[in-house]
């Protein structure tokens, strides 16, 4: 099973039912709606139809909504597009006009006066730096700032081309004053709610003030109070500057390595990747490595060598979830792009160290990266790098480090609000965690998690039935068999929300029988095995003492042999009326039977200790 999970993100090319059924047969785990195309209608029927699949298939698939945030774009240009040449002069300007040589519109009108103050500020003299850059069309284009006012930047062309309608502009070393959050992003964070999105991931994220204004619109827009959980993409250098704090503020990151590649350096970019995945490991906290993964597969059935291994660093370095963009969104391999991206992981997994247990990078190896990082001065939810552990971290690596030892098949976790499996994730435990939860909402969340596969169960009065029933609905999915070791981990019912503090080994035991239970008990008890055409009068019997903690087992019951039910505390029968004089003995003494059993009686040998539970009307291996 792939521990990694993978992000798709849904356009023109991946709207068709049938695509979107394939998709998510060859592995996605997550749809991300990217705001930045296409209208509230489109992104409805893809909701809509995602949702409509992943029930068919019994498939958790969580949905992620994408904001576009305030993305830099010049305005629109002569037809053609407008010339820039190598050392010749261009006006940027806000003033509304058709771009021709020499002058073009920008449709942000903070710009100017930003990168007036950004030419003066300590940061360019810290990148030694003296004109501020402006980069134009994914940085295929390049000027540099002579001077600006209100309304105007004075540039020089630096590296030319032919520069085309609304291509962004990315501002390196500027300080903008423009709100992380449009106008266009708040009606889109109402459509995100309105459709019960599971994620809304908030685009170039400078500080923690940026994901704590968005955090306040969702929380007070959120039906029943639940806030939807954020992540913070990761796309300009003063976010990395800010990267603790942010990585606090939020539910997850994204390392959207395409607009962070432009405004660093390609070179930088790796290092940084590998920076927030170790940080966010240290936490709680998801993270998804982004953006041209597999981008030639737009065109071609087959990557790049390097972009094979691009995704398998990923991994390696242990992404929460790899994803895709153009590649599924407007490319002409959707479905393939996905089951590549899935070979090319599984692969990266079998060999990895990733998949070893305790795998979490020492905060040497953390600040190896971009120098020591601040502490978290206010015991934060990143306070994992203390000394002193929280009782629920302390009980999740216990968790995992004894499933380690007794050679467990799985950790099941029954969670109500998820945060038991996300504590385990952090671990990166080698056997699967199955999240066992009763909400939906928790259910698609978890889908983004490593290593955490989510499947829906009741929500339960006590901590037996809570165990009992997450193992059931694990061997019930085919995760785990009969005969398995399970360590199994949670939070005490009724206890404080998020608070871990169980954990318990649990082999699953051999079913021998099943039948109509009758009753809602499960008792452990002796077998005393009357055959049929056995008289109950034969002296093994007569010298025998039945009690309460034994458990008659009649494939057949006549007016004789009922006497031994008055005595038994268990019974089980090949009867089947629910009116018979078993099944009224049983209702009326209250004890535990199973009726019209079946299965090998020879298995049930007289003296053999045994499990009886009527309320699955299954007869289990005592298993010490």
């Amino acid at each position: 099973m792939l521990r990694v999970k993978i992000v798709c993100t849904i356009g023109p090319t991946s709207t068709d039912p049938e695509i979107l059924a394939q998709m998510i047969d060859a592995g996605m785990n997550v749809a991300r709606i990217n705001m930045s195309h296409g209208d509230h209608g489109f992104h409805a029927r893809n909701i809509h139809t995602i949702r409509e699949i992943a029930q068919e298939r019994n498939r958790p698939v969580a949905i992620l909504v994408d904001l576009q945030g305030p993305k830099l774009r010049v305005g629109e240009m002569q037809p053609g597009g407008v010339p820039l040449a190598a050392g010749e002069e261009l006006i940027l300007t806000t003033d509304e006009i058709i771009g021709e040589p020499g002058r073009v519109p920008i449709q942000n009108k903070e710009v100017p006066a930003s990168i007036e103050e950004g030419r003066r500020s300590s940061t360019l003299q810290t990148a030694g730096e003296t004109q501020e850059r402006i980069l134009l069309d994914d940085g295929l284009l390049e000027l540099e700032v002579i001077d600006a006012t209100e309304t105007t930047v004075r540039t020089r062309v630096i590296v030319g081309g032919v520069l085309q309608d609304r291509k962004g502009m990315n501002l390196p070393h500027t300080k903008l004053t423009v709100p992380s959050m449009t106008e266009k992003d708040r009606v889109d964070v109402d459509f995100a709610l309105e459709h019960q999105a599971d994620w809304i991931a908030l685009s170039f994220v400078r500080t923690a003030g940026d994901v704590h204004a968005l955090r306040k619109v969702v929380q007070s827009r959120a039906p029943l109070g639940r806030a939807t959980p954020i992540i913070s993409k990761i796309e300009k250098p003063e976010a990395v500057d800010n990267i603790e704090e942010i990585i606090q503020a939020s539910d997850g990151l994204m390392v959207a390595r395409g607009d962070l590649g432009i405004e660093t350096s390609p070179e930088a970019v790796p290092m940084i990747q590998k920076m927030i995945i170790a940080r966010c490991i240290g936490t709680d906290k998801p993270v998804i490595t982004a953006t041209q993964m597999l981008e030639s597969m737009i065109r071609n059935p087959r990557p790049t060598r390097a972009e094979a291994s691009d995704v398998a660093n990923a991994v390696l370095d242990g992404s929460d979830a790899i994803m895709l963009s153009g590649e599924t969104a407007a490319g002409n391999y959707p479905v393939q792009s996905v089951q590549t991206m899935l070979n090319i992981a599984k692969e990266a997994e079998r060999v990895g160290s990733v998949t070893q247990p305790h795998y979490r990078p020492s905060q040497q190896a953390v600040d190896g990266f971009f120098g020591t990082l601040k502490s978290d001065p206010d015991g934060g939810p990143d306070a994992g790098d203390s000394d002193t552990p929280s009782v629920a971290e302390a009980v999740s690596q216990a968790t995992v480090d004894t499933a380690q030892n007794v050679g467990a098949a799985a950790i099941i976790a029954p969670t109500a609000r998820g945060a038991t499996a996300k504590k385990l994730a952090r671990f990166r435990p080698s056997v699967p965690i199955i999240a066992v939860t009763p909400s939906h909402l928790v259910y698609r969340q978890l889908a983004l998690y490593w290593g955490v596969f989510p499947l829906m169960g009741q929500r339960m009065n006590t901590i037996d039935e809570m165990l009992e029933d997450a193992v059931r609905i694990a061997l019930r999915a085919g995760f785990v068999q009969q005969g398995d070791v399970t360590v199994v981990t949670g939070g005490v019912v009724g206890g404080v929300p998020g608070e871990t503090n169980l954990m318990t080994v649990r082999r699953i035991a051999r079913v021998l029988m099943h039948g109509q239970g009758v009753g809602n008990r499960r008792m452990s008890g002796r077998v005393v095995r009357l055959k049929p055409g056995q008289d109950p009068r034969d002296q093994a019997l007569q010298h025998r003492m039945m009690t309460t903690q034994d458990i008659l087992v009649a494939e057949e019951l006549n007016q004789v042999s009922m006497e031994l039910v008055y005595h038994a505390g268990g019974l089980i029968t090949a009867e089947s009326a629910p009116d018979s004089i078993a099944a009224l003995a049983a209702v009326e003494l209250g004890i535990p039977a199973v009726l019209q059993a079946s299965g090998n009686w020879d298995e049930l040998v007289d003296g053999q200790t045994i499990v009886i539970d009527a309320r699955t009307g299954n007869v289990y291996e005592w298993d010490l």
